[in-house]
């Protein structure tokens, strides 16, 4: 039965719809304030320094203030950008960025004013293909930021994000894979419902199976590909400030800039709460708690209700937790690396993986995986990685720093010999200018040398 044909979705009177929308927008802006504060803070606990302390109690009103003077800083526009476009790009990501928590379970089932509901705006069939879908289109925002603009550091800003989003999209589609085998669904709330089930081979009060550890590559995966998908350290190499001043959205500020900044943001959540969703049962509550504590007597509410949203919050803002430590501690890649990444280690392992899954699942459905064969299977698995780990690592040529050096001749040279004046390479020198050399309309088109050197120009 797909979500559709549940009563619980579609039947919603249009103020509880309302109402839904309205309590998802704000709490993704009151989220995002709160995010900026905690990364704040957890930096500065990082680098041994306290963080914003001094706005509001613990410095939580540093961040709005922020905010609000982003919107009320003078919103102007280069002269020359595309008008038009380079006001919808920024819009284009911002509503992505909201649209995507749409299908998002952030709980079951509760009663708000008399009606029951699902803590949920709606589902589809194919749920997390729908986000995927709408985090693509929000790129599109980030490509015309740099084609709008008059800035080069803003294009070459977006054609990375263009390489950087088609590169990882491939392997965090491929990393999702073996979850809708599992779960048999792309629904989200099927799949958390899914991860409620028991292990074949362990009773439902030991453990719930949260795909995070029964598709544990897969998740690791993700985790690597939501990292590089949302722009963020070390993967932040569209906006570096080392080489593109700020990527595509150099040209951009006041209240354009800050919807960037809060979709950048919202997108962390965004593919922090897929990852909660597809890899640590959603809303439901962590293990020992469940099953556990929830068949207690009188400890139902652990994982029922209202509590759903609290279990939501609290593993995502672990992944948030995670965000950050990454950019307290790890540098930026380079780029080759970066696509070495991709291409080379993350797709390859997601198909054999995949081969893996689908196998596994034929084999438990067809009878073949008795407990004699999943102890050769995992025998040869430990054997392969030993194996894997223990080779030793190819050789490559390394090329001395000598052999990068230009070979030029050496001696005196004339810097301005090309129109431009360029410093010596090693084993040149300067010669000992006497006067500098005008054109006719005052530019300066050369130097003049000593008498030893002396040059017709």
């Amino acid at each position: 039965m797909t979500p559709l044909e549940q009563s619980v979705f579609g039947h919603d009177p249009w103020w509880i719809i309302l109402i839904k929308v309205v309590v998802m927008f704000v709490f993704l802006l009151a989220f995002t304030i709160f995010n900026v504060w905690f990364e704040r803070r957890v930096v500065g606990k990082m680098q041994q320094r306290k963080g914003p302390i001094m706005n509001g109690p613990l410095g939580l009103a540093q961040a709005l203030a922020d905010g609000t003077k982003l919107l009320l800083k003078e919103d102007f526009r280069p002269k020359g950008a595309d008008k038009v476009v380079f006001t919808l790009a920024p819009i284009l990501t911002g509503t992505a960025a909201f649209t995507a928590w749409s299908v998002m379970p952030l709980g079951g089932e509760v009663t708000i004013f008399g009606v029951k509901t699902q803590l949920q705006l709606t589902d589809l069939p194919m749920g997390v293909l729908f986000i995927l879908s709408v985090a693509a289109v929000g790129i599109y925002g980030i490509v015309l930021a740099g084609w709008a603009s008059t800035s080069e550091y803003a294009k070459v800003g977006s054609i990375r994000s263009t390489a950087q989003m088609i590169s990882y999209e491939v392997a965090m589609g491929l990393s999702l894979v073996a979850v809708f085998m599992y779960a048999q669904s792309m629904s989200t709330s099927d799949i958390v419902n899914a991860q409620m089930q028991p292990w074949g081979f362990l009773p439902q009060a030991h453990f719930p199976s949260w795909y995070a550890i029964l598709l544990f590559p897969s998740f690791i995966i993700y985790v690597i590909s939501m990292v590089a998908e949302t722009n963020r350290a070390p993967f932040d190499l569209v906006e570096c400030e080392q080489e593109l001043v700020s990527g595509y959205i150099t040209d951009y500020s006041g209240f354009r800039y800050a919807i960037y900044f809060l979709a950048e943001y919202i997108n962390m959540a965004t593919v922090s709460g897929v990852a909660t969703t597809l890899f640590l049962g959603g809303y439901h509550a962590p293990w020992p708690l469940v099953p556990w504590l929830s068949d207690i007597a009188g400890w139902w509410w652990i994982d029922a209700g209202w509590m759903g949203p609290v279990w939501f919050i609290a593993k995502n803002l672990c992944f948030i937790f995670f965000f950050v430590w990454l950019r307290g501690t790890l540098p930026r890649f380079r780029y080759d690396q970066f696509m070495h990444l991709g291409w080379k280690w993350l797709i390859p392992i997601s198909l054999v993986w995949i081969l893996f899954v689908a196998a596994m699942r034929i084999g438990g459905d067809e009878g073949w995986l008795t407990p004699t064969v999943m102890m050769i299977v995992a025998a040869v698995a430990v054997v392969a990685l030993v194996i894997i780990l223990l080779m030793p690592a190819p050789k490559t040529e390394i090329r001395s720093e000598v052999s990068r050096v230009p070979v030029v001749e050496e001696g005196v040279f004339d810097p301005f010999a090309d129109g431009y004046p360029v410093p010596p390479m090693p084993g040149q020198v300067l010669p000992e200018f006497t006067d500098v050399l005008v054109g006719p309309e005052g530019e300066l088109v050369g130097a003049g040398l000593d008498s030893s050197h002396e040059k017709e120009l």
